[in-house]
């Protein structure tokens, strides 16, 4: 864990950078590189005394976050073109939204995917809109395609294959079997608009709306693979907008979503973990806090991957959690017998 408490550490009070001897430096690179946190860490320690050769890493860090900011921002705003005959509001979600708004988040920050969130209403004139557009899908046999349509909270995955690029199309934030239940429209209404008015049609949803987003990714969407930086993203966003009165209307929204205790296990983790500030009375350890950091900071000295189990453990209870035992049996046997039979489009 030495590498993932340092990095922490790093990441929370950059001055402990020119502490650092050579050894530690190694496992705070591995593991920033591994947790994709390595631009951001970047970001935090930039103009630091540190080795040469870790000055040059980290130079060339800043360079790919801002050239991946530049490229997102871009594949943005070819889609709002794009999709601007319908008429529809286009949500920017995760990191493309975080560089939209302008946020410290997204300082550093790789981007790897262009998610939006748009009214379900308008999901299949969107679908259309893309297809014509040259999007293809990324995954295209018929039990994928079934797969995502009945049960998911997105378009199956698309690709633009002259760039390469992934595309998630969401129609709201969480599987809808998922046990908390987010208010899609809630967050299309509140949603804040980019550019000269709202005619331009791109929109990043509100600051406590991102919180409890990335709240819900990190605690009710996964097995907490890259939870580091979905936590970073967390403590940034409260640097951001915090003020006293922000804290009501964060718990408002939670509240709405059906994602109180996401938020609060955030909340609690980011302070034990990077020294976020917030009210004393939101720090207080919690029951199975201890379980999820381990799961955290599960990386040794060199970023490789530890506690086996602990990971294992949080990959079954990320299936447990999106969908019923029922449905889970069905697609984990599917899955199962397509690795033998090959899948027929």
């Amino acid at each position: 864990m030495a590498g993932a408490v340092m990095l922490a550490r790093l990441l929370g009070d950059p001055a402990v950078a020119e502490t650092l001897d050579a050894a530690a430096w190694t496992g705070v690179l591995t593991t920033a590189r591994a947790e994709q946190l390595l631009g951001a860490l970047a970001h935090r320690v930039e103009g630091l005394e540190m080795p040469a050769a870790v000055a040059a890493i980290l130079h060339d860090a800043r360079a790919a976050a801002i050239e991946a900011r530049r490229g997102a921002l871009w594949e943005a705003e070819g889609m709002r073109r794009t999709l601007a005959p319908l008429g529809v509001p286009l949500v920017l979600l995760k990191g493309t939204a975080f560089a939209a708004a302008g946020s410290s988040a997204s300082r550093g920050r790789m981007i790897g995917d262009l998610d939006l969130l748009v009214p379900r209403d308008a999901l299949d004139a969107v679908e259309a809109t893309l297809l014509a557009a040259g999007w293809e899908w990324a995954k295209a046999d018929r039990y994928d395609q079934h797969y995502y349509r009945r049960w998911m909270h997105e378009l199956p995955p698309l690709i633009h294959p002259d760039r390469d690029r992934p595309l998630d199309v969401h129609h709201t934030i969480l599987p809808p079997t998922a046990r908390a239940t987010p208010d899609a429209a809630a967050i299309i209404a509140a949603a804040v608009p980019l550019g000269t008015a709202t005619k331009r049609g791109l929109f990043v949803p509100c600051a406590a709306d991102m919180i409890v987003h990335a709240a819900l990714h990190l605690f009710a969407d996964g097995d907490l693979t890259g939870g580091l930086r979905n936590l970073w993203d967390i403590d940034r966003l409260l640097h951001d907008h915090a003020t006293p009165d922000f804290w009501p209307t964060l718990d408002d929204r939670a509240a709405l979503h059906g994602a109180r205790a996401a938020v609060g296990r955030a909340l609690r983790l980011a302070g034990a973990l990077f020294g976020t500030p917030m009210p004393p009375a939101l720090t207080s350890p919690r029951r199975g806090d201890a379980l999820f950091r381990r799961r955290l900071l599960a990386r040794d000295g060199w970023g490789r991957e530890t506690r086996p189990v602990t990971r294992f453990a949080f990959y079954i209870r990320s299936h447990w959690i999106r969908m019923p035992a029922p449905l889970l049996a069905r697609h984990l046997a599917i899955k199962a017998w397509r690795r033998v039979v090959p899948a027929r489009s």
